[in-house]
């Protein structure tokens, strides 16, 4: 959506909020048609880490939404989560919301079924660090928190210049925030809006492509979330409260916006051969068994999907049961295929060998995966160098 077809309620108040600050963003406002009059439920229950910014955070969406003419509800009980509760709320805001906030499986089914009747999803910063147990959840989110190193100036970058969450906004800022690295990388399955550049900062393991605000459209509902909002002050920013804004207006559907997914790149699919045997790596028992090097031809159960995980390592996920390869035990247990995201315990180092075959090295304990005992043992990364048994070929 081009900056032009703002509704003039939104750029007046936006602006007006820009104006505020040290730099002004937003170009002049152009007139377009009024939205209805809406409500937003913002729920901030934690069960695990709970941010200081909370109570501004909910302060600063009242005033977005007196500005801007939506109702805003506050609620920490997740047994307001029912199906005619969320039936009066275009858009659910989770403020940060930590750990196994909606506690009930019947919350957990109506706000699914909210979602599924054409509902609206927010969230902010920690709702990604929630959830880990409801896989529609992580779903809906986008992708599930890692990791993050100290509080730090980065350069956002804007990648949607076009998305209301960021028209008329620089397409560099350098603000300060808690960079959330994500378990796995939510492009291809989410339209990204902004990223992070990972060079402008340190201690980040995700890599070059670092996504950190985008929306989708997800299960007959509406999606957007962004990892900024960590610090108090953030929810006095312009360029912050313009990216939240957006977010708002349209999950609600208030405001169109494009949240169409790109076709992504797929991923190569591998074979793995262990030198030792010359035969090939399976997920056997459809990913429920460990790994072994004991078959002798390509099926499903031997192919892997070689997924980019950031920092020059990948992820291997079996096309037997579309889980990812784990280093189960931090590298003392055999692999087995058996995850559904991706985590330390799922990164691996390929090693390239001289004689042309690769090693491959677990980002979990930096020790080699082995094909023992010839092959005719699980595969395990417990190796601290390379023989023949922690050589391999990977076929295309």
């Amino acid at each position: 959506m081009a900056p032009s077809s703002v509704p003039r309620r939104w750029a007046t108040a936006a602006a007006a909020i820009l104006c505020a600050a040290t730099t002004v963003f937003f170009g002049p406002a152009t007139p377009a048609a009024a939205y209805a009059p809406f409500k937003v439920l913002v729920f901030s229950k934690t069960t695990g880490f709970r941010h200081d910014s909370i109570p501004t955070g909910i302060q600063a969406i009242r005033d977005l939404g007196a500005a801007n003419g939506f109702t805003v509800d506050t609620t920490e009980d997740d047994a307001q989560f029912t199906d005619a509760n969320l039936a009066q709320y275009q858009t659910v805001i989770f403020l940060s919301a930590t750990g196994d906030p909606v506690g009930t499986q019947a919350g957990k089914d109506a706000f699914q079924r909210y979602i599924q009747h054409g509902g609206g999803y927010v969230g902010v910063h920690a709702a990604a660090d929630s959830g880990y147990s409801w896989a529609w959840y992580g779903g809906l989110v986008g992708a599930y928190f890692k990791q993050h190193p100290a509080t730090q100036a980065a350069r956002l970058v804007v990648e949607d210049t076009a998305h209301p969450a960021t028209a008329g906004l620089a397409t560099s800022i350098t603000r300060t925030d808690e960079w959330y690295d994500f378990q796995a990388n939510p492009r291809g399955t989410v339209h990204v809006i902004t990223s992070v550049d990972n060079s402008s900062y340190s201690g980040s393991s995700m890599g070059a492509d670092h996504p950190t605000t985008w929306c989708h459209n997800y299960d007959g509902g509406r999606a957007f979330y962004t990892a900024l909002g960590h610090t108090t002050e953030s929810y006095s920013e312009a360029a912050f409260l313009h990216i939240l804004l957006g977010g708002i207006l349209t999950t609600a559907g208030a405001v169109a916006a494009d949240c169409s997914v790109g076709t992504p790149p797929a991923p190569s699919v591998i074979s793995i051969r262990a030198r030792v045997n010359g035969r090939y790596v399976t997920a056997e028992n459809g990913g429920a068994a460990a790994l072994i090097a004991n078959r002798t031809s390509i099926g499903p159960w031997e192919q892997f999907d070689r997924v980019d995980a950031g920092n020059g390592r990948i992820a291997l996920r079996a096309h037997a049961n579309n889980q990812f390869v784990c280093a189960e035990n931090a590298g003392g247990s055999a692999l087995i295929a058996n995850r559904g995201g991706v985590g330390l315990w799922e990164q691996f180092d390929i090693v390239g060998n001289a004689d042309g075959s690769v090693s491959l090295r677990a980002a979990v304990n930096g020790n080699y995966v082995t094909a023992e005992n010839a092959g005719n043992s699980p595969l395990v990364a417990n190796r601290t160098a390379i023989g023949l048994w922690e050589e391999f070929d990977l076929i295309s």
